[in-house]
Formats: C-alpha cells, structure tokens, sequence
C-alpha cells in the first residue's frame, strides 16, 4: 500500500503529464514479486514503485516512456526460465516469468480511472476489486488495459464494451471481493478469449498502539514504513501528544470505555503496550471483544494470564478461541531485546498473521513461497 500511496501522491503533482503506469498482471515460477506490483514512470526517466528486484526497471522505463508519447499500451513479457537468460536476456536467474502492462497515463486514459478509484478507496478506507484485460486473441470487442472496478459500497465502473464479458467479469470481481483473493482468470468468447487480472485492492491497514511511551517510536516508524494506516492512542494527555509522534495518521487521548470512537474494524491490528497495568487491563477488556485481525499484548505471559482471569472473574466469557487471539508474548522469537528490535519483531508477527503464514524459516519452507494467483 506504501507504493500505491506514493504513486497517488505523484500522479497528484503531475496531473498533465505524459506518465506511464507499469502493473505486473501475471507471474509464473520464481520472481521476485507478485501480480499487484505497480510503477509509475515520468517523462524524465524517473520512477515510483517497482515490479521487481532492479533488474527490469531500465528497460520498462524505456518501454513506459514510449507508450506515454505514443498513447498506446502494451505487454511486456520477461521469461526468465531459461539458463540462457543469465547471459543473453536480462539476467535475472531467478527461473520465471513477467508479464507486465505498461499503459499511458493522461488525463481521460483508462489508467487515470484506475488512479482515481484507487485515491477514492484510499480516501474513504474502502476496499475494491479491478478487473484488468491483459492478453486478448482472436477477433473481440475488447481493448488492451479495459478494465472493470468494484468498490466495496457496491457502485461499479470501468469500460466493457462486450456486454456478456462484462457479465462475467463483473461476477468474478464480486467473488474475489468476498474471498478476498486476487487471481488471473481467461474468458472465451465467441470470437476469441481474453485473460485478466482480478485484483483485490484495499486501503492501507489499519493500527492501533495503546501506549505512547518511548518504545512506540520504533513500532510507529517501521509500521510506517511498512504501509499501515497507524494511530497512537493514550490515556494519559501527557503522552498521547501530536508533536511527539509526528510520523502517526493520528494521535489521540482515550480511554478505554471511549474504545469505539477509533473505529476498529476485521483489518484492524492492535498492540497493548502502555506498560501500566490498569490502563492495559482496560484495553484488553474493551478491544478483546472485537473482532480484530490482530491483537498483541506487551508484556509477561503470566501479567496477562492474571489480567484474564480477573476478566472472566468480572464476567466476560473467554472462550478458547477468544484466548488465542492474544499474542502474548508478543512478537516472533528472534532474540529481541532493545526497543528497535522489538518493534521488528512485533511488526513481523503481524505481517505474519495477517498473511496467514506461519512466520518460520523460508528455507524450511516445502514448495514455492508466493501462494499461486491463479
């Protein structure tokens, strides 16, 4: 989300520009990312984002430049699967394959309507589905980067001319919002097929840290730097103060029984650390309730095993599935001890659970370590 927003904050400044837009659509084998992967290339050579490790991204930026004067949009295909790429193709050895749509991006295009969805689900913290045409044979009524898109209030837009591929597609950006699953899928028609990418997009997650002493700084930036959509929340005012974290989206005085003005929400990750026990017991009592997709608690296991216990003494039911929503200890186990490498291994459990991996050594790993989009 971290380069959606970048790329946004560019486009923004350069609303007349002859930019192009760079999306990987489709991967196969070892590669090093995924289907989502964007960059936006300038008129001067300049990029935001990437679509792989630095090895692709000269050559797309050359691509980009001429699809932006030339207004047409292409695919570009990298096929690294052979030994014969390490030394005459762009030689990446990494034994998969790319295929990238490069599109012009000016005012009216069908990337700048990407882009406006895009800032909308941003600015309302929305989430959507696009559907995005990347390889078309045969003889169809569809054009190269036609695209369809679902926001999650249900209001639809986009470019279909072919009226029963719309059908289709928008069937499948509906399903792919509800599983939330991106994929690529092919349609036949009757002149021909086409393949797409059905993308599942949303707005920057969601965290909330209750506690604002001097270890949240490092949770806060990483976070940050990660890509969420991060609050600092205290009880104490003297704590809680803007011009402390001045990295934060906010920064706000609440109590727990005031727990429902944050708005917490399924995308929600939330990590107790205010190191005093009344204001932590607090917390816990009202965020663990809710259904959140995170929930760590700093501290000893066995301070919150107390604090659980006077909770079902107060009268809330704990039932086992509730329990293990609680991450605590909280974090991997990387040999963490100062502030900074807490905070990595607090921020790496999250991505973690929210990926639904089980944070172990890739290496260990049996089979590919992408999950397919397809």
């Amino acid at each position: 989300m971290k380069e959606l927003a970048a790329i946004l904050s560019i486009c923004s400044l350069h609303p007349e520009n002859a930019l192009a837009l760079a999306t990987l659509v489709k991967a196969s084998g070892s590669t090093y990312r995924r289907p989502g992967a964007r960059m936006l290339i300038l008129e001067d050579g300049g990029s935001a984002g990437s679509v792989s490790g630095g090895c692709l991204e000269r050559d797309l930026i050359e691509k980009g430049q001429v699809a932006a004067r030339k207004g047409e949009s292409i695919l570009v295909t990298y096929d690294t699967s052979a030994e014969e790429d390490i030394i005459f193709g762009v030689g990446l050895g990494c034994k998969g394959a790319v295929h990238i749509l490069v599109e012009p991006l000016r005012p009216g295009s069908a990337a700048e309507e990407l882009i406006r969805f895009i800032g909308n689900i941003f600015h309302r913290r929305h989430s959507g589905a696009v559907a995005t045409v990347f390889q078309i044979r045969g003889d169809v009524q569809v054009r190269l980067g036609d695209r369809w898109m679902l926001d999650s209030d249900g209001k639809v837009s986009g470019r279909l001319d072919d009226e029963g591929l719309r059908a289709k597609i928008n069937a499948a950006t509906v399903e792919a919002l509800s599983s939330n699953r991106s994929r690529t899928m092919e349609f036949e028609l009757p002149g021909g097929e086409v393949e797409v990418f059905v993308e599942v997009m949303h707005s920057p997650a969601p965290m909330v840290i209750f506690g604002a002493g001097y270890d949240a700084h490092p949770l806060l930036r990483l976070a940050k730097e990660v890509g969420f959509h991060v609050t600092v929340a205290d009880a104490r005012p003297a704590y809680a103060q803007a011009a402390r974290f001045p990295e934060a989206d906010a920064v706000v005085v609440v109590r727990p029984e005031e727990i429902a003005t944050l708005g917490l929400n399924q995308r929600t990750a939330a990590v107790i650390m205010s190191h005093n026990y009344l204001t932590d017991f607090g917390f816990l009592q009202a965020v663990l309730p809710l259904n959140l997709r995170y929930l760590g608690m700093m501290g000893p296991r066995a301070r919150t095993l107390k604090m659980l216990q006077e909770l079902q003494e107060a009268g809330l039911e704990t039932s086992e599935d509730l329990l293990r929503k609680i991450h605590n200890p909280v974090g991997l186990d990387i040999g963490a001890e100062n502030p900074e490498q807490i905070a990595l291994s607090i921020l790496a459990e999250i991505q973690a659970v929210i990926a639904g991996r089980p944070g172990g050594l890739l290496r260990e790993k049996k089979g590919p370590i992408h999950a397919p989009t397809h």
